[in-house]
């Protein structure tokens, strides 16, 4: 089609204000329509236009119904189209017309949908073609470009346009000054914003202030140097009046609420009121924009009161408040009062209005971030009786209320009703995998992640990252390294999030190798490694002690252009101290200094931990008066490391002090009191040892095993056996199991607590050997001693009723418990069991039958067993003849057992004699 088929004939076309003084010919002679005084042609309401004029979404097609239109009805059709396609279809079709006249108004509809579907290429063409068709740039014109070069992110070629109106002598009317302040506030240049408002009140526009030639430009930018070149010159005589008068006063409600927001952005509430009582005070009269504008500025710093009374002007006025108002004040009060959020939320249906996606996005975020699933159940049923979705930007918000609750069935019935099948944003399905991930629900994760693999929708790396995230945190790291394996197979390519991620990760894991191998495919594919990645794989190698490795490492960092920091530097003189290489732990310290970086508490920490290791307490001593000046003071692993320096050196007093400001502090824990425990006992102070135990005890600092054991060493020390026994049964209540250190302590308290030394012997034994029952056995006889009957009968009745072989000592350990209790009976009976299971009684336990016969007056048991030990049937023992001893008093026969005891004196001497005579042989 011929760029130039169209005729001079008259047309109507609405006459703009500002180009009422234009000739009725155009500089290139031919006739200016714009000009003619319209004919008087019927009124033809929009509605009555053929059905397939108006909004059609299916592309339109040439034919006789849009032929012999006039231009009014033609610029009605131009705008209600949806589609850029649709839109340059009709206005090619338009030119073809032999009676049609090219317009501004049609072309800058044209120019406007372009621009807003950033079809750049087309738009250079019909700017081009507008210059060929004799057409000059209005301010409508420009307005609309640099309006839509503005909202696609290009504000500084859409302020070049202001050059290019300058140039051509157009000056800004007050919609296109509008739209440049709007863009300028809208890219936070609040201050040139008002500067070129300012000036354009004063009659000028000055674009120096805008400083259009400095910095950076788009692709774009080359585009418009090609428009600029092209678009004839307005002559002097149709530029506007306007900007010639030397001041120009706002007329447009859009004005005053464009810098009403702007003054609220730049947090100048102030100017804002003042813009806003100039603006009453000019008679423009605000709009529901305005007072919407101005109650959220009021109400975001913190003036309610001042917010409602704006809505109550409003109504004064008799301007409506629309759903964006109420919208407003539920963003309000979102932070600190749910009632009232929900009151402004009710008021939109009561007034008449229907909430928006806004609105529900606000309440929805509100009530699910309080947990409150009802209400906002209720919300989202309100939601689909209305016929909307929920929102995208909601779905993760409701899914981790959901998750947050442990609702996690109503997840799943709502993640398949609102997201599957959706067009929902890969980085909304990551926020929703995401919501899982940081539960440690790494399978629900993974469902939602593969939950859409057959709707075609194709994840994006974001995805992948996500679900590395949850597979790391629940340390399942083959199925991390697997997926980021298929990554490339789905067609999603590893970004450097990705692989930082994954490196961290099996750092994390102290899968070490796996994580150097990561990081040198990480760089081969062109990524540079983040200081936190080189530093969690520093961090790995120095926990687990491979220094060589790690220095490796931080050499390849600094190879690498990446700086370490002082966490890098701290994990190298942390590792180094902790494997007693003080000197190099030192050396990184001042080369960390040295690159400029100030240490923090963590490094300061391994420094004194260092030191600590080599006993050097002077130099200790200096960088902890160091950690003391800074803001909070030593950590509490700084000042542990210091009562173990003081303990090592016993130095009381020092380790004392420290101890105290612990406390003072309230940073003192269990290591804390473990360490002045061991202090105190290994100065003999044990009072003060027995005093640490129990204040830890009462703050709840006793927690894992070896806190336990060192209090129930403390308490054992001083002779305090049944706190020992109390602590062992918190200990066991809170399902922590003793180990090693706590059995040699019990068997300090047994022999402490006067159990015959055979008997705690064979119950060592057979806790060497590792028979079944032999740590149960012993914790049996631990409460048995300290009178813990019920829970040392408990133990016994878990013993006996396991229905396994039973060793003798287990035997033993029972009929002590049930005779300590004084069930003898149970006792006798456990004793004719050992009996059938084919079990010779042991000297442990006649010792025990003969505490049984004792406390029920059996005489003649105790006859019996001291006949077998007098007449040669048992080996005559210490411990056996004050058992009898002991069980005669308990049966009121203190002659048998003076007359054992005398028995005892004489084997003794007799054996005395007898080591004596050996010795002189």
């Amino acid at each position: 089609m011929s760029l130039h088929c169209f005729s001079a004939g008259t047309s109507y076309l609405p006459v703009h204000n500002h180009l009422r003084r234009r000739g009725p010919v155009t500089a290139s002679g031919k006739i200016n329509p714009q000009s003619l005084p319209p004919p008087k042609i019927p009124p033809k309401p929009p509605s009555s236009l053929p059905k397939t004029l108006t909004r059609s979404t299916k592309p339109l097609v040439h034919s006789q119904t849009l032929d012999n239109l006039t231009p009014k009805e033609q610029t009605l059709i131009l705008k209600s189209q949806k589609s850029w396609q649709q839109t340059l279809t009709l206005f090619n079709h338009f030119k073809s017309q032999p009676n049609y006249v090219p317009n501004t108004i049609h072309y800058n509809i044209l120019l406007r949908t372009l621009g807003k579907s950033q079809k750049w290429d087309e738009l250079r063409i019909h700017w081009l073609h507008m210059a060929k068709d004799g057409i000059f740039p209005t301010n409508n014109t420009y307005g609309t470009l640099i309006d839509v070069f503005g909202k696609a992110g290009l504000v500084k070629e859409s302020l070049l346009w202001l050059k290019h109106m300058k140039s051509r002598g157009v000056f800004p009317d007050e919609v296109t000054m509008n739209t440049v302040v709007r863009i300028l506030k809208d890219s936070g240049q609040f201050d040139k914003g008002e500067k070129f408002f300012k000036n354009w009140c004063a009659g000028v526009v000055e674009l120096d202030v805008l400083d259009l030639d400095s910095g950076e430009f788009s692709p774009k930018h080359f585009l418009l140097m090609e428009m600029f070149k092209s678009g004839g010159r307005v002559p002097v005589s149709r530029i506007g009046e306007e900007g010639r008068s030397g001041r120009n006063r706002p007329r447009l409600a859009a004005t005053y609420n464009t810098l009403i927001d702007l003054y609220g952005k730049a947090g100048r509430l102030k100017d804002a009121s003042e813009a806003f009582r100039e603006m009453l005070r000019s008679g423009v009269e605000p709009d529901a924009i305005t007072f919407n504008t101005m109650i959220n500025i009021c109400g975001s710093h913190g003036d309610l009161s001042e917010a409602e009374t704006l809505l109550r002007k409003m109504e004064e006025r008799r301007i409506r408040p629309d759903t964006k108002t109420y919208n407003v004040f539920m963003s309000l009060y979102a932070s600190i009062d749910v009632s009232g959020l929900l009151r402004y939320y009710r008021r939109i249906t009561e007034c008449g209005l229907r909430p928006d996606v806004v609105s529900y996005r606000i309440v929805l975020q509100v009530l699910c971030g309080k947990k409150l699933v009802r209400e906002a159940e209720e919300v989202i049923d309100e939601v689909m009786k209305s016929g909307a979705c929920v929102d995208e930007q909601t779905l993760p918000v409701v899914m981790k209320m959901y998750v947050d609750q442990g609702l996690l069935e109503k997840a799943v019935v709502f993640l398949e009703k609102h997201c599957y099948g959706r067009n929902i944003s890969s980085q909304n399905y990551a926020a929703i995998i995401d919501v899982y991930a940081e539960k440690g629900f790494w399978k629900e994760a993974e469902d939602v992640f593969i939950g859409d693999k057959n709707r075609g929708r194709k994840k994006d790396v974001t995805e992948y990252n996500v679900m590395l995230k949850a597979y790391g945190k629940a340390k399942l790291y083959e199925k991390a390294l697997s997926l980021f394996e298929s990554m490339s197979d789905s067609g999603s390519w590893p970004d450097d999030c990705t692989y930082n991620s994954l490196i961290q990760m099996l750092s994390g894991g102290d899968l070490l190798d796996r994580a150097r191998q990561y990081l040198g495919k990480m760089k081969e594919a062109g990524f540079r490694p983040r200081c936190e990645t080189f530093s969690a794989l520093v961090a790995g190698y120095s926990r687990n002690g491979f220094l060589s490795e790690a220095v490796e490492v931080y050499h390849e960092m600094k190879a690498s252009g990446v700086e370490p920091n002082e966490f890098v530097y701290g994990s190298l003189i942390d590792g180094f101290a902790e494997s007693g290489r003080c000197e190099d732990a030192i050396n990184y310290f001042h080369m960390m200094e040295a690159s400029g970086l100030s240490a923090n508490r963590i490094v300061l920490t391994s420094l004194i931990k260092a030191y600590s290791k080599i006993s050097c307490w002077k130099e200790a001593q200096e960088v902890y008066s160091k950690m003391k000046k800074l803001d909070d003071g030593p950590d509490t692993m700084a000042s542990n490391c210091m009562i173990n320096l003081c303990a090592d050196l016993g130095m009381v007093t020092e380790a004392k002090m420290i101890f105290d400001d612990l406390r003072t502090r309230g940073q003192a824990d269990g290591v804390s009191y473990a360490t002045m425990m061991y202090l105190y006992k290994s100065m003999g102070l044990l009072d003060d040892a027995t005093d640490i135990v129990q204040e830890a005890q009462s703050s709840g600092l006793l927690t894992d095993c070896a806190s336990y054991n060192n209090a129930m060493s403390s308490y054992a020390m001083h002779g305090k056996l049944k706190d020992c026994g109390e602590l062992l049964h918190q200990m066991l209540s809170r399902r922590i199991l003793p180990d090693a250190s706590t059995f040699k302590t019990l068997f300090t308290v047994l022999k402490k607590g006067g159990m015959a030394p055979e008997a705690v012997s064979q119950m060592e034994v057979s806790y060497i050997e590792g028979k079944p029952f032999a740590r149960q056995a012993i914790i049996t006889s631990l409460f048995s001693m300290v009178g813990f009957h019920p829970f040392a009968l408990e133990s016994c009745e878990a013993i006996l009723n396991a229905g396994l072989p039973l060793d003798s000592f287990a035997y033993n350990v029972a009929i002590h418990a049930y005779g300590a209790s004084s069930e003898v009976d149970k006792a006798l009976n456990v004793f004719m069991k050992m009996q059938d299971e084919g079990l010779e009684p042991d000297l442990i336990t006649y010792i025990n039958l003969a505490a049984c016969y004792g406390k029920a007056g059996m005489v003649e048991g105790l006859k019996r067993i001291y006949g077998l030990l007098r007449y040669g049937e048992i080996e005559p023992n210490e411990s056996l003849y004050r058992a009898l001893i002991d069980a005669y008093n308990d049966a009121g026969r203190d002659d048998l057992a003076q007359l054992v005891d005398q028995e005892m004196r004489f084997e003794i001497d007799v054996g005395v004699n007898s080591e004596s005579e050996d010795r002189d042989d």
